[in-house]
């Protein structure tokens, strides 16, 4: 018999539903994998760098972005969260302001030119010399960090002593909670040991999101025949530091680290100049992420996996957000599912594993 189990919709809380024609067809993606809300990345173009549509700056504000995603099907959602992009012209009244209003939950740190949409970011080091951190604690607004270090080079961004997200967690961030202990900080998308036990050990103002690909392959996936549709940002790496993400994600006291897909919709992800970062794992990210789990030992056909399972996907990104507890549920099977790209607007949106010339996934899920 197949194993068979349900779970209540999840947040997926890091995600890009990005503009335009791709803005609809994403946002569906996002319902049809059970999702009750998400985490909008704010890398659109122009970025989501003001609050308010009125505010006198050259830039998207949360309140028009958030009006698109409403328009696009947003409306069918129990939370969506916004995040400000940080810019050389954030200042701590626009935090403020924007906690008061409720627009303003979360703030975006990205390093300059660090991975798509990145060009208008400001290095951490010249943001904490500004009041803007302290306005974010005393509002309770969380920043989510894209944590690699901008401007390195050859071995010291990766290479066989370390890499840009090592830098950064033994450096960086020890810094800024050090000057700010009582900042609420997500450590996105995290990829390596290091980030894995430095958030392991923090205070529990501090959590991480994990994606479905870097629970399941190295940097050797991504490099054996240059598959570019495994290509993001952060790199893949080493199988220890995998393992070290298995372990965060399994361990039965988990209640830091949590789903969030970096799901990126490229409708061209070879470019002129290199390759578009970013892994598409709308409408299937929780298949993934069984499958992830499943390869780190864990036993999805007793009540204990399971349980490893929803804290995960389920239970602990919702809690750190103080999001409402779903009331629906879905359901995930341990049998094959056929994929097929997404077709929009802007053109087709290729799937992660059909993108590695995997036709079928091993799990599916209904409603």
């Amino acid at each position: 018999m197949a194993i068979k189990f349900s779970l209540p919709l999840w947040y997926d809380l890091h995600t890009h539903v990005r503009q335009d024609g791709l803005l609809e067809p994403v946002i569906k993606s996002l319902k049809n994998m059970g999702c009750a809300g998400f985490l909008a990345m704010p890398n659109t173009k122009p970025p989501v760098a003001k609050i308010r549509r009125a505010d006198d700056l050259p830039y998207w504000s949360i309140e028009e972005y958030r009006a698109m995603i409403m328009d696009a099907g947003g409306n069918d959602f129990t939370s969506i969260i916004t995040p400000l992009y940080l810019t050389k012209d954030t200042t701590p009244a626009m935090i403020e302001d924007g906690a008061r209003s409720g627009l303003l939950r979360a703030c975006k740190y990205y390093p300059p030119h660090g991975t798509t949409g990145a060009d208008f970011g400001v290095p951490l080091e010249e943001l904490m010399k500004t009041d803007i951190f302290a306005a974010m604690v005393d509002h309770g607004v969380t920043l989510c960090i894209h944590g690699e270090e901008h401007g390195l080079g050859g071995e010291d961004y990766f290479g066989e002593g370390g890499n840009a997200e090592d830098f950064f967690y033994r450096t960086r961030v020890p810094q800024l909670l050090d000057q700010y202990p009582g900042l609420r900080l997500v450590c996105e998308h995290i990829t390596t040991r290091t980030a894995a036990a430095f958030v392991d050990q923090a205070g529990d103002n501090v959590a991480a999101t994990i994606t479905p690909q870097h629970l399941l392959y190295t940097i050797g996936d991504l490099l054996q025949g240059c598959k570019y549709h495994l290509y993001c940002l952060p790199l893949l790496k080493f199988a220890t530091d995998r393992d070290a993400l298995r372990r965060a994600v399994t361990n039965d006291n988990n209640k830091k680290f949590f789903a969030g897909t970096d799901s990126a919709p490229h409708t061209v992800k070879a470019t002129a100049c290199g390759c578009a970062a970013g892994c598409f794992t709308g409408d299937i990210a929780p298949q993934l992420y069984a499958e992830g789990f499943e390869q780190a030992g864990v036993d999805l056909s007793n009540a204990q996996g399971q349980e490893i399972f929803k804290r995960f996907l389920c239970d602990n990104g919702r809690a750190y957000y103080d999001l409402p507890v779903p009331d629906r549920t879905f359901t995930l099977q341990k049998t094959p599912q056929t994929l097929s790209a997404t077709q929009t607007p802007e053109g087709t949106l290729t799937p992660l594993p059909l993108g590695l010339g995997h036709d079928t996934l091993p799990w599916s899920m209904t409603f």
